[in-house]
């Protein structure tokens, strides 16, 4: 079982992945280096074994299926995961080890938001995204992460034993994020620099359809982890639309003693019994949500010991 494993998710970056297995080599010399392939054409996979990295592939393409490859495959004390593509310096690894290791956080982000992204970083529709996901979690989840889409970031072994890897491609971070909040787990900001990649290194992230993505994540990780909000949120809905076209129908059958408009009233009572439904349902499924965090608590006792088994065992 490793000390700490580096864990650096590649996909054609051949320009930048030399430097950086060089870069964490020399500020945690003790470390493990994994960099997991994912498809590249262009010798990344090559470059980095010849640098001394532990070279492995995951052959369904995007970076949530890479993730759940390496949090299956590799036992550590700490995980520290890590871009290719030398947008994040290794200088503030061993800080984030530290918490995890020392401080027992369960997740350690590296926050580029409050420092040189906005500087760095060439597309401002990325900068805008980036605020806007932020702002959306921590006001639907209570939390105060200061960047959620970062993709260097530190975790403890119960962490990544215990998270359920669902999303294929770049929503990987937010749902981590939701995960960590919702389970009530212990996370640090770490406040790193950021520097725009290299010339010659390009990026996978398409603005737009994975922007869609994300924010379609957190709308379906809200309806899943907070059940009884989002669902009374459509039952307010529902019921101030049924109040709004039924008024008219009452105030006439008041003025004149007649209903001209029966289809009006019958979609507004089908209307107000859907809000009542969906209220109704909200309750259900929080009352299992808690019945799932209980399950939860017990599975992330059953990883705490099996950690004990592993490290006595070395």
């Amino acid at each position: 079982m490793d000390k700490i494993a580096i864990l650096i998710p590649c996909y054609n970056e051949s320009a930048t992945i030399e430097k950086v297995v060089r870069d964490w080599q020399t500020e945690l010399p003790e470390a493990v280096i994994y960099v997991y392939d994912n498809n590249s054409s262009d010798g990344t996979a090559d470059i980095a074994a010849k640098a001394g990295a532990v070279v492995r592939h995951e052959y369904m393409q995007g970076k949530g299926n890479v993730v759940r490859r390496m949090f299956r495959e590799i036992d550590a004390h700490c995980y520290i995961m890590i871009d290719g593509d030398d947008t994040y310096p290794a200088d503030h690894g061993r800080e984030m080890a530290d918490l995890v290791l020392d401080h027992h956080a369960d997740m350690v982000v590296g926050d580029r938001l409050s420092s040189t992204y906005f500087e760095e970083n060439k597309r401002p529709f990325h900068n805008f995204g980036n605020v806007i996901v932020r702002k959306s979690i921590n006001s639907l989840f209570q939390t105060d992460i200061k960047d959620i889409m970062t993709g260097y970031r530190a975790f403890s072994y119960e962490f990544v034993k215990t998270f359920p890897v669902l999303s294929r491609g770049f929503e990987i971070e937010t749902e981590m994020t939701i995960h960590a909040a919702d389970k009530n787990m212990q996370v640090e900001n770490v406040i790193v620099d950021y520097r725009d990649r290299p010339e010659g290194s390009e990026s996978k992230l398409n603005t737009i359809p994975d922007g869609i993505k994300v924010l379609s994540t957190i709308v379906s990780l809200f309806r899943d982890y907070r059940p009884l909000e989002c669902f009374s949120i459509l039952a307010l809905i529902l019921l101030v639309l049924a109040v709004g076209f039924v008024i008219p129908v009452v105030a006439e059958f008041y003025r004149i003693g007649l209903v001209n408009h029966y289809p009006t009233l019958i979609v507004c009572g089908f209307t107000f019994l859907a809000a009542i439904m969906s209220f109704f349902a909200g309750l259900v499924l929080q009352n299992i949500r808690k019945k799932e965090r209980r399950e939860f608590e017990f599975r992330l006792q059953q990883t705490a010991d099996r950690l004990k088994d592993l490290t006595h065992g070395e």
